[in-house]
């Protein structure tokens, strides 16, 4: 028995060569590589889906007017240059290629770059242009043949971003400049093109460097696993993530050759902020820091770029331009240590400055009031994604040498006027009379500001600037209204249905008694003006500043006849459009065509235009509104401009100067200028001293064409004495000319008869000067 229990107590012996923790490991290693092979398949899936298809959401381009060339142009040599600088033109002894000037004298030679419009592709050339005082006065071809018209590139104003604010120009590698590549790669990557994605020399390299140095001091990533990072990952720093990296890494280029990831790459890597907006890719970069495009850098501007990918903050040039260059001169040392320049190269590279440009010229700023227009009427025919993902390309009617004197204008004018001007807001349009199309905005005394528009958006009373719809609904009665028609300036006041009086003055407190009619808008009276409404008909005039453009939603008060009634600047500029044009109204526009990414036309917005008011009447009240420059409320004008430039316009200014207006225009450009407060305060500024000089201002740096209308067929011209408004004879003591609808001309004095009619308004304007 005692030997049977002690048998049994005994423990059983295993066989010699069992090992249950194999079989554990084995099983849990199968686990493991299943697993791994289900990520694997996961990642692989995602590396490819992203990878064929759309990589990348591109925001819409929106360019202004491309510039065109023709002799006989307007154009001063200085704003040319100007613009030629804003598209990152180089100035240089010879011409090197696309995007190279010389200047010389009063001629410029330059290559231009070529570009892609709606209509087809604009052919890279060399051309050669002469100026004369403020026109070209030639323009040819490099072998000295005449060259019937040149068009530039337009000028990138902006764009219109996606949610997530990333931006680039999209790039492929024949478009890249010598250098970029084999910099890149000597740089961040020196066995890009041996290795499968990751490179197990590289990190161990970094690992020894990291060890030694007790710090982070290299990293082992490749260019390939950078992209991966940037494309798929976030920057959580975590060994999962690293992993994840590196797995994506060689599934990429398992799929992909060598030059897509690299393309990739160069479109994808972060090079900068802008404010909210991310600057990616090589493309933009070149655009966004050089004011070039990528294919025109030189040495020294690849390493700058390139050097900047281990940290664009770090190294931003305009921020750290010491530390910026110290880094650029690092990869060009390197450059020349793995002899992919010479030392002749290396050495001039790094003699070069940064060639940053500075920030606010005008191929730095963004124009925020304009693209605000652009967005608002590019919704009406495109979804918001359209706008923001599929790199649609928008051409308009902006004008940056305009836009560039108009935020002068404005700047400077403000500080002039000193303390009269604190607190004072400011919007401006301007516009090109003929076509409607838009060619300058500012939504803001500071250019800059994206905020609240004022220019689209602020519904002010206008005050006297209803005045020319009055005139113009009565000149349309010739029968009953001439300018020579004479109106009682004197008080009055009517009782409404309310029981309130109105009882309008005018501005000084003085009635001038019997005036003529052109004398009293001229001189902006406000009691014969309201007398001559009222005589109208409150809901006539109303119809006619809708004829004009505007659309008042305004009850049809007496009030509404001064001015009571708001209307935003875009809708003034509405209005004074249809008087300049003539009669016609051509709706403002600031978009000329829309072309797809892949260079596809896709829109184009044509000029509309519709005959809404007979010439002879507008005829007559742009003559008014020239002698309101001449003689009238905006005769201080020509303080800042010859008085042989012929101009008509007309001041507003409503109750307590809260609102300070002027409209006017030229041959070839009208504008609007409203100074205010936004929180609807008094100001010390009437349409003469406020508004008036802003706009002065502009057209003395703008130097327009003077206005030159076609006198209608239904006018005529008749001399009259100025004192009495009756027929005199052409050599009688006070006789002048003025200009009548035919059959509403007073009768000729003795010996006197009609003039035939005159070429333009100036031979009547010449008359009464002294």
């Amino acid at each position: 028995m005692t030997k049977s229990r002690s048998a049994r107590s005994r423990p059983k012996r295993r066989s010699g060569g069992s090992r249950p923790w194999l079989g554990w490991a084995i099983k849990l290693s199968i686990v493991a590589l299943v697993i791994l092979a289900g990520i694997a398949v996961y990642l692989d899936a995602v590396v490819q889906e992203k990878f064929s298809g759309k990589r990348w959401t591109i925001p819409a381009s929106v360019y202004a007017r491309p510039l065109e060339l023709f002799v006989g142009q307007k154009l001063h040599k200085d704003d040319f240059l100007a613009e030629l600088d804003a598209l990152g033109y180089r100035r240089e002894r010879a011409l090197s290629g696309p995007g190279s000037v010389s200047v010389a004298a009063n001629a410029v030679e330059m290559h231009t770059r070529g570009f892609q419009f709606y209509e087809g592709l604009e052919e890279s050339r060399r051309i050669r242009v002469r100026f004369s005082g403020d026109f070209v006065a030639g323009l040819a071809q490099s072998d000295g043949s005449d060259l019937p018209v040149a068009r530039l590139e337009p000028l990138l104003i902006g764009g219109l971003y996606p949610a997530h604010n990333e931006d680039r120009i999209l790039i492929k590698l024949d478009q890249v400049p010598p250098y970029l590549i084999e910099t890149l790669v000597a740089v961040e990557d020196r066995e890009f093109f041996e290795h499968f994605g990751v490179s197990p020399k590289s990190i161990a390299r970094a690992v020894w460097v990291n060890l030694t140095a007790g710090a982070v001091r290299q990293g082992g990533s490749t260019l390939t696993q950078q992209l991966v990072k940037n494309f798929y990952l976030t920057n959580e720093r975590s060994l999962s993530r690293k992993a994840t990296e590196a797995m994506m890494a060689v599934l990429l280029e398992l799929h992909y050759d060598k030059n897509e990831i690299l393309e990739a790459y160069l479109n994808e890597v972060f090079l900068g902020q802008d404010g909210r907006r991310a600057i990616h890719g090589f493309g933009l970069a070149s655009q966004y820091f050089f004011g070039r495009p990528l294919a025109e850098l030189k040495l020294q501007h690849v390493a700058l770029l390139v050097g900047m990918v281990k940290g664009p903050t770090y190294y931003n040039p305009r921020r750290h331009p010491e530390r910026a260059l110290e880094r650029r001169n690092l990869v060009i040392d390197l450059l020349e240590q793995q002899q992919v320049v010479s030392a002749e190269e290396a050495t001039q590279a790094r003699k070069a400055p940064l060639g940053v440009t500075q920030r606010g010229s005008m191929a730095d700023s963004s124009y925020p009031a304009f693209l605000d227009l652009v967005k608002r009427q590019l919704r009406e025919d495109y979804r918001d994604e359209d706008l923001t993902e599929e790199g649609l390309r928008v051409f308009t009617s902006f004008d940056p040498i305009l836009q560039l004197k108009a935020e002068k204008a404005m700047s400077e004018t403000l500080k002039r006027l000193g303390k009269a001007a604190e607190g004072v807001e400011g919007a401006m349009l301007v516009t090109n009379p003929e076509t409607g199309e838009l060619q300058a905005m500012l939504g803001s005394r500071q250019p800059g500001f994206a905020g609240f528009n004022r220019a689209l958006d602020a519904s002010r009373p206008i005050g006297s600037l209803i005045k020319p719809a009055i005139y113009l609904a009565a000149l349309e009665k010739p029968s009953e209204y001439t300018l020579t028609s004479l109106l009682q300036d004197e008080p009055f006041s009517v009782k409404g249905a309310d029981g309130k009086v109105w009882k309008p003055q005018n501005y000084g407190r003085t009635a001038h008694g019997t005036v003529y009619l052109y004398q009293a808008l001229a001189n902006s009276y406000n009691l014969s003006t309201a007398r001559l409404g009222m005589d109208l008909g409150v809901p006539h005039v109303l119809r006619t500043l809708e004829r004009l453009g505007a659309s008042p939603q305004w009850p049809a008060y007496p009030s509404m006849l001064l001015g009571a009634g708001g209307l935003r600047p875009i809708e003034v500029a509405d209005m004074y459009q249809t008087l300049a044009n003539g009669g016609f109204n051509t709706p403002l526009r600031a978009i000329r065509s829309v072309v797809a990414a892949d260079g596809e036309p896709l829109s184009r917005y044509p000029f509309k235009i519709q005959q809404r008011f007979d010439a002879g009447a507008i005829y007559l009240t742009q003559y008014a509104m020239q002698r309101t420059m001449l003689e009238g409320t905006g005769r201080s004008v020509y303080n800042h401009v010859p008085r042989s430039l012929a101009l008509a316009g007309k001041t507003g200014t409503t109750n307590d100067s809260r609102d300070s207006w002027f409209a006017g225009f030229s041959q070839d450009l009208l504008a609007v200028v409203w100074l205010g407060r936004d929180d609807n305060g008094k100001t010390s500024l009437t349409g003469a001293t406020g508004a008036l000089q802003v706009w002065a201002d502009f057209m003395r740096r703008a130097d327009p064409l003077p206005l030159q209308t076609p006198t209608p067929s239904n006018v005529v011209m008749a001399w009259v004495d100025a004192r009495t408004g009756q027929g005199s004879a052409e050599n009688c003591p006070d006789a002048v000319q003025m200009p009548y609808i035919r059959g509403s001309e007073p009768a000729p004095g003795p010996g006197c008869g009609l003039r035939a009619p005159a070429e333009s308004v100036m031979d009547w304007v010449r008359g009464w000067l002294p």
